[in-house]
């Protein structure tokens, strides 16, 4: 396999770029090589520089559902296009977004578009403790939900890939504001509570864990966070950056039958371009300026490119609700093969093949992988014309554009890695 352009690229980047890359997850350290630089996309395919093809399993981390270049998206966009890019200024389809978006996740009685899904964390936060009046926040270890300051503490995704236990650059005192437990662990929660009940604003929880890996939560685990955070007037909140519609279409809240108090959304709403979203009870939402006293604000929120791409995805998914089991049953068959040694977690179309034996259920579980060998699996798929996340502890997504023959190469070269 030639890739003798990304190589060039990169060496071109590493001179510009802080370690050649515009996110750290992006880069190739933890498998080995050098990442890939995209040309193209096209269904459920991308194209390196070198011209190379390959199944994309990585769906821009997980909003592409349709695949690249949808034709019903790429026309929103145009249509966008014509009539300008932003305005900083209300539009009608800003509401008709928001509007989609309620009627899919009913417990987002009220939403606020941002521009990310960091940007859509760090503002429900500040809501969840201005309407509680309270400090501390509970969030769980290998979660990750965006480079927020005061929840990079434990963090997954890119923290994980890279080995890093908490970043420089957050003043202690932020750090101070985060109960990091064990996720799927009730116990470590009531005891979290019983200590400082009175003091914690809200719990933020990945409903299926994405940043760790694939890590879906134990019979039980949320319905009991759902008590425990009423019990002791705290605000529930999901990041459903990854699961919402993508695990159903509203989300892993519909999946498991709990409704939060509060939701962030990711670039899934933006049909894949750069977007977020932070909704829940409308009480809770009149916090957030300039209905009430939280400040939150930003100039390209509800940017008209954004907005129509993600329209015309959550209305093709509405009247396409069979996609839901289609991705269903490929992501299962694709799921049913794992030698000896190899975990498999899989929630939806969400999943990752830990390189550890028995169950992974939490960070303790998920750090036992053979984060080499799973570097030798990713080569050898990518050199098989499949691509992977390049790293252990991330989640791998299906989409809708990934016919079964797509399937069936990947199992077949699956079996070939993994004898490798």
């Amino acid at each position: 396999m030639n890739i003798s352009k990304s190589e060039a690229l990169f060496r071109r980047a590493v001179e510009k770029i802080p370690g050649g890359v515009n996110s750290p997850v992006r880069a190739f350290r933890s498998v080995g090589g050098q990442p890939l630089f995209i040309a193209r996309g096209e269904g459920p395919y991308l194209y390196d520089a070198d011209g190379n093809r390959y199944i994309d399993y990585v769906g821009s981390w997980g909003p592409l559902l349709l695949g690249h270049r949808h034709p019903e998206i790429l026309a929103a966009l145009e249509r966008a296009l014509a009539i300008g890019t932003s305005f900083g200024a209300p539009t009608e389809q800003e509401i008709e977004l928001a509007e989609a978006i309620m009627e899919a996740v009913p417990s987002i009685e009220m939403v606020r578009l941002v521009n990310s899904g960091t940007e859509a964390t760090m503002s429900a936060i500040r809501v969840a403790r201005g309407f509680t009046g309270r400090d501390l926040i509970v969030k769980f270890e290998g979660c990750y939900h965006g480079h927020v300051d005061s929840l990079l503490v434990k963090a997954g995704s890119g923290m994980a890939t890279l080995g890093i236990a908490d970043t420089q650059g957050v003043p202690r005192a932020f750090a101070e504001t985060t109960l990091a437990l064990p996720y799927n662990s009730l116990a470590a929660v009531e005891a979290a509570f019983g200590a400082h009940g009175g003091r914690i604003a809200a719990v933020i929880v990945e409903p299926v864990v994405g940043n760790m890996g694939c890590v879906p939560p134990l019979p039980g685990y949320l319905a009991g966070l759902r008590a425990i955070t009423e019990r002791h007037g705290a605000l529930l909140l999901f990041d459903e950056v990854m699961t919402g519609f993508r695990v159903a279409f509203g989300g892993a809240q519909q999946r498991y039958g709990i409704r939060p108090d509060l939701t962030t959304l990711g670039k899934v709403i933006g049909g894949g371009l750069p977007v977020g979203a932070y909704g829940g009870r409308r009480d809770v939402m009149n916090k957030v300026a300039p209905a009430g006293p939280v400040y939150q604000a930003g100039t390209l929120s509800g940017n008209p490119l954004a907005v129509a791409a993600g329209l015309a995805m959550l209305r093709h998914l509405k009247a396409h609700p069979e996609v839901y089991d289609t991705l269903e049953g490929r992501a299962a068959r694709l799921c049913a093969e794992v030698p000896a040694g190899v975990t498999v977690n899989r929630v939806g179309s969400m999943f990752t093949f830990f390189f550890t034996e028995g169950p992974v259920t939490d960070w303790d579980s998920a750090k036992k992988s053979d984060t080499a060998r799973f570097g030798r699996f990713f080569r050898a798929m990518l050199e098989r014309g499949v691509y992977l996340a390049p790293s252990q502890f991330e989640a791998a997504f299906l989409g809708a554009a990934h016919s079964d023959e797509d399937i069936e190469r990947t199992i077949a070269a699956a079996r070939e890695a993994f004898a490798a």
